[in-house]
């Protein structure tokens, strides 16, 4: 009874050790485009921007720019 009630507890802990460990890579590389459009932007217009200063210096979306016709 003793040696299978530590049997038991060894198993829990060694399956938390190994539940709480996680991964130890990340599943995409930082190369990897991050949606499907990337890559036509970048062949179509460069880059666009993400980001516009307010008028105080703040970032905001840079939306106007974004979705204004060109």
């Amino acid at each position: 009874m003793k040696t299978m009630r530590k049997a038991l507890v060894i198993s829990g802990l060694l399956l938390a050790l190994v539940g709480l460990s996680g991964c130890y890579r990340p599943l995409f590389t930082e190369d990897l485009p991050r949606h499907q459009y990337l890559e036509y932007d970048q062949a179509r217009n460069g880059m666009q921007p993400t980001e516009d200063p307010d008028v105080f210096g703040n970032p905001q979306p840079a939306l106007r720019r974004r979705l204004d016709p060109q």
